[in-house]
Order: structure tokens, then C-alpha cells, then sequence
């Protein structure tokens, strides 16, 4: 049997990275909450103790966002509330350099060449994947390092221990065989602490994030747990790090078990398919496997800037279908999805509506999803979010009677 190594990595909330991606998608919601309609793409810088925020923001009159409070309430929010840390919400310097989009996009986007519809918002490519390495349908190492992430903010949020700080990276090492996991080989943390020595800070970490959350039969005497193996991260943050949006795509999407194509999610409205796009590709792949077609799926989606109709639509199954299913026919299946307002499957505006992209249901309940709950611990995978939905299973299965699963 091939056996193998697959590594993948996740960050905290804290990392400068995934700060800036966060602050980007709050002042997304900001906006959609007030304009459903608004076309927002927000950029976000964080270096030393100073927070730039800039792009293009176009809202109706009505939609008046104090951007500068939004930007502090998200990086207290994450947990930096010391100035002495160099770095908190507090403390820092906030720089806005918004202006409205550029009329050449809005055009393309406001009215599709090829349907008078809405438009893709650029050209590109997206992927989506899943596969039955976990319930979730997402590959076991970069689910697994999300949940050690989640584990770490949720004891940022309690503030105990007093000693642990935002900033911090998660890595898990499986070992496979064949297409399946067996194992897990190495798992590093590395988080930023203040006066504590490395002892406490490896005994707590391995007991209270590390083994707490790994499952125990894929924990063995073969397993490497590395915590701070450097012996000393107490500098951390955007002190230590400068932070841009969209610098952790693969930490965004699977880990590098699938392809990526290269546009940043964060930021962006949903007319901007680098985002939307991705979203409904997860989706399409993800209850391709649901209805038993497939182990493993990953779709590929192709725009071109001012038109509705993707381009492409390119179904991989690696060999994993069923008897009597292939790639070409899961392609026809996809693309002849059936449409919604009169809009084909995969143009922007079947997307944005049967996802409900434009108003997500956080803006009106405490228990609903909205964009900066995407900007950390991963953008697939967790349920509370619409294209993780299995409600085209059988609307994909009915193509396929012999191979129709009840979900």
C-alpha cells in the first residue's frame, strides 16, 4: 500500500495575517448590513501598532459606517487588549483610504455582456473540493489544525491562562495510506506567551490544546508534539510581523490538498467571484460526495470579467466515482443545475441567490453566519455556513438513480 506524509498548517485569529483578513470582512458586514447591494473591496495593512484600511467601497447614501470603530471593535475583539504588548485595539493608529469602485468594473459588473444580468466581477478560476476524510467532508490535517486554532481562541476569550497571547500557528503531519488517513506523525504549535517559562508554556499547550482536541486513536507513541521550538515567542502580533489580506489562501481553503486559484476571499463582496465563486464550487463538490458519486471531487469554475455563464465547468473525481459515474457527466449534471430566477447554474446571480450571499443571516441573529466569521479557522467545513448545505444532493443523485443515497 502507498504510504505517505501530508502536511498542513492553521493560524490564530492573532496571526497579522489573519487580523488583517478579519478587520477586511468586518467592514464588509459594516456595509452589506446597512446596503445589501453595496460592492466593497477592502484591503487591510497591520504593521507595528498602526492599521491601514484601504480599496474601494460603493454604498447607497444611507450606508454610513464609522470605519475606525469597526476596525477597533474587530482587533479587541481577537484578543488585543494590552498596549503594553505594543499592539491593541486601544492603542493603535487607524489610517482609511477608502474611495468607490471604478465605473469600468461596475459596468461589466451591473449588467453581463451575455444576459443583461449581473456580471462576474473579474475573470479567474476557482476550486472547490471535498472528500471523506472527515464528517465534514474536508481533508483530516487542515481540519484538525483548525480546531487546535479554535481551542486556542476560545482560551483567549476567557483570558485564562493570563499568560497566552492572540498570535499563535498551528501544523499537523498525517500519515497515509493509501488515499486514507492512518495517523498523525507531528503536531507543532507555536503561540506567543508573556513571562512564562517554556516548561509551562509545552506542558500547558500539549495537555490543554494539543490533546484535547486530537482525536486519541490518531495520537501514538510515533507522534511529535513540538510547542514554541524556538524556545521563546513573546514579540508577536503586527510588532513582530506585518499583516496583509489575503496572504493565507491555502489556510483559507483545504491545506493544499486541492488546487487553489490564486484570488483572496476576504474583503470582497459576493459579486466578486473570487469569493462567491469559491463558495458554490465547495458547494457543487462537496454534495457530489454526499451522494455517494465520488470519494474525493474538486471543482474547477472559469470567469471572464463583464460576462454571467462560467466559462468552464471541470469536474476531478481522481478515479474515486462510482460505477456508471464519470467526470464528464458529473459536468453536464452541474452545469444544467436547475436555475434560479431565471438565472443558469454558476452565473453570479444563481450563486449570490440560492446561497443567500447578499445578506447573511448573522446580520439578523445572534446565531447566523456573516463574512468575518469566514476570515479565520477556515472558510469550508463548518455548517453554519449556506455551501455547506447538502440540499442538492438529490437534485445531483437524480442524474444517477442506481448511485442515489438518502441524506
Amino acid at each position: 500500500m502507498n504510504t505517505y506524509l501530508f502536511t498542513s498548517e492553521s493560524v490564530s485569529r492573532g496571526h497579522p495575517d489573519k487580523l488583517a483578513d478579519q478587520v477586511s470582512d468586518a467592514v464588509l458586514d459594516a456595509y452589506l448590513s446597512l446596503d445589501s447591494g453595496a460592492r466593497v473591496a477592502c484591503e487591510t495593512l497591520a504593521a507595528n501598532n498602526r492599521i491601514v484600511v484601504a480599496g474601494e467601497v460603493s454604498a447607497s447614501d444611507s450606508a454610513t459606517v464609522d470605519v475606525e470603530k469597526v476596525v477597533r471593535d474587530c482587533v479587541a475583539d481577537i484578543g488585543y487588549v494590552r498596549p503594553e504588548d505594543g499592539f491593541s485595539a486601544d492603542s493603535c493608529d487607524v489610517e482609511i483610504s477608502l474611495q468607490k469602485q471604478s465605473a469600468d468594473i461596475a459596468q461589466g459588473v451591473d449588467s453581463a455582456a451575455d444576459s443583461g444580468n449581473l456580471g462576474a466581477g473579474d475573470q479567474g478560476l476557482m476550486f472547490g473540493y471535498a472528500c471523506r476524510e472527515t464528517e465534514v467532508l474536508m481533508p483530516a490535517p487542515i481540519f484538525w489544525a483548525h480546531a487546535l486554532m479554535e481551542r486556542h481562541a476560545a482560551l483567549i476569550k476567557t483570558g485564562e491562562p493570563d499568560w497566552l497571547r492572540p498570535d499563535a500557528k498551528a501544523q499537523l503531519t498525517f500519515a497515509y495510506e493509501g488515499s486514507h488517513p492512518a495517523g498523525i506523525r507531528q503536531a507543532v504549535i507555536s503561540t506567543q506567551t508573556a513571562g512564562v517559562p517554556i516548561s509551562d508554556i509545552r506542558g500547558y499547550v500539549e495537555e490543554e490544546i494539543i490533546r484535547h482536541v486530537l482525536p486519541p486513536n490518531w495520537v501514538s507513541g510515533e507522534t511529535e508534539i513540538l510547542v514554541n521550538p524556538t524556545g521563546k515567542f513573546e514579540v508577536g502580533g503586527p510588532v513582530a510581523d506585518a499583516g496583509l489580506t489575503g496572504r493565507k489562501i491555502i489556510v483559507d481553503t483545504y491545506g493544499g490538498a486541492s488546487k487553489h486559484g490564486g484570488g483572496a476571499f476576504s474583503g470582497k463582496d459576493p459579486t466578486k467571484v473570487d469569493r462567491s465563486a469559491s463558495y458554490a464550487a465547495r458547494w457543487a463538490a462537496k454534495n457530489v460526495v454526499a451522494a455517494g458519486l465520488a470519494e474525493r471531487c474538486e471543482v474547477q469554475l472559469a470567469y471572464v470579467i463583464g460576462l454571467a455563464r462560467p466559462a468552464s465547468v471541470l469536474v476531478n473525481t481522481f478515479g474515486t466515482c462510482a460505477p456508471g459515474v464519470d467526470d464528464r457527466k458529473l459536468e453536464e449534471v452541474l452545469a444544467s443545475l436547475k436555475a434560479y430566477q431565471g438565472n443558469a447554474a454558476f452565473t453570479p446571480d444563481w450563486i449570490l441567490g440560492r446561497l443567500a450571499l447578499r445578506q447573511p443571516s448573522g446580520y439578523q441573529s445572534e446565531d447566523g453566519w456573516n463574512y468575518q466569521m469566514t476570515a479565520s479557522h477556515g472558510h469550508f467545513g463548518r455548517d453554519c455556513f449556506p455551501w455547506e448545505s447538502l440540499d442538492m444532493v438529490k437534485e445531483i443523485s437524480s442524474a444517477f438513480p442506481a448511485q442515489a443515497v438518502e441524506i
